[in-house]
């Protein structure tokens, strides 16, 4: 090797100590392609809100996952548990129905109830604020839930696409006609469909934020999601976007300009409370890098364990004395809805309990302090 190519071992000592000193003197050191330094983005801490409208609509809203009975019937009772533990967590918002088995695993009649039984247990709730999902195949099927929503009156609604929308004009009737129904209270449009509904454009987004006041609010979870923030958070018609996609994206782009989270997560909605905090206040990085740290190592059971959302989390419901039981119901071949429920209990091996209260261990100094009660 000829001497040219090498560095030598002063050469490197060098080096080091000058990083050294510049960093201890607090000179930020411009890298090859102009990108921010750790020390520029954690100054984009605190988080600020965009708009004075709604203010309760921000921060995490934890969705919370539908329980079931020993029959496989929907279990009302710790459904409004549930509700009443994300508020005793300090969340500021909770909503359902809006996973996937809180929607295509469940009837109209069960879903109706549910809601009811949810608007009632929030009249109770010190911190949380209730957003209802309101959706459905088609414009007729949505507007039932919509209309029984506005006589129940939450903080907030949540709307995906429907399932049969095709085109940006479908959907454009399908949210203007939930418009006409829901005027007096926030509406958020969640961008991801299923069984091939079309994604609302950022476009359309905005257009709706422009025609109606109380739209503008968009839980952003479709590719590219980086760039769609971007450009949502450029208009003045986007009055708040959330962060999704499990969490797995929330502490950069609350640096980007989301303003809360929409995840099935609510066995984890004292710790999602605190990181939300740390976000408005900026008092404290570090800790805000290690809770969020430490929760995505929980998250990553997920690679390892059975299921999915419903999956270990199920086990932690117990755990916390959310739930009864860790049952749940499934679809049917090729992912379709089954005529009548297919109920299945969470088999979860010794090994692998073990390996989720070991990572478990990790959160404790960040769950709420004391025992839920119920």
């Amino acid at each position: 090797m000829h001497n040219d190519d090498r560095i030598s071992r002063r050469s490197l000592l060098k080096s080091a100590a000058i990083g050294v000193s510049t960093v201890a003197a607090g000179t930020i050191i411009p890298t090859e392609n102009q990108a921010k330094t750790p020390e520029t983005s954690a100054a984009q801490v605190p988080v600020k809100l965009r708009s004075p409208d709604y203010p309760r609509f921000r921060g995490p809203f934890p969705i919370l996952s539908t329980p079931y009975t020993d029959s496989g019937a929907v279990d009302f009772d710790v459904l409004a548990r549930s509700a009443r533990f994300v508020d005793w967590c300090e969340s500021p918002g909770v909503i359902w129905p809006q996973s996937n088995d809180s929607i295509d695993l469940l009837t109209r009649e069960e879903k109706l109830e549910g809601m009811e039984t949810l608007a009632k247990t929030s009249r109770n709730m010190k911190t949380t604020a209730l957003c209802l999902g309101v959706q459905g195949n088609d414009t007729e099927d949505m507007l039932v839930y919509a209309r029984h929503v506005k006589q129940l009156g939450p903080a907030a609604v949540i709307s995906r696409p429907p399932d049969t929308g095709k085109t940006q004009d479908d959907l454009r009737q399908y949210w203007r006609a939930l418009a006409e129904v829901i005027t007096d209270r926030p509406v958020m449009i969640q961008t991801h469909g299923r069984r091939g509904a079309a994604t609302p454009s950022t476009e359309l987004l905005i257009e709706l934020g422009k025609e109606f006041p109380n739209f503008g609010y968009v839980k952003e979870e479709s590719s590219p999601v980086i760039p769609r923030i971007r450009s949502l958070l450029a208009s003045p018609s986007i009055r708040s976007v959330f962060s999704a996609r499990g969490a797995y994206g929330w502490l950069y782009e609350s640096r980007i300009g989301t303003e809360g989270l929409v995840t099935e997560r609510s066995v984890y909605a004292d710790v999602l409370a605190k990181i939300w905090k740390l976000m408005r206040s900026g008092s404290d990085p570090e800790a805000l890098k290690d809770m969020y740290a430490k929760l995505t190592f929980m998250f990553n059971l997920q690679h390892t364990h059975p299921g999915n959302l419903r999956g270990y989390s199920l086990h932690l419901l117990k755990l916390r004395g959310v739930f009864r039981n860790s049952l749940s119901r499934e679809y049917g071949p090729g992912n379709s809805i089954p005529a009548k429920p297919i109920v299945r209990d969470l088999s979860l091996s010794p090994d692998e309990v073990a390996e989720i209260e070991w990572r478990w261990q990790s959160l404790k100094p960040y769950l709420k302090p004391g025992t839920f009660e119920g």
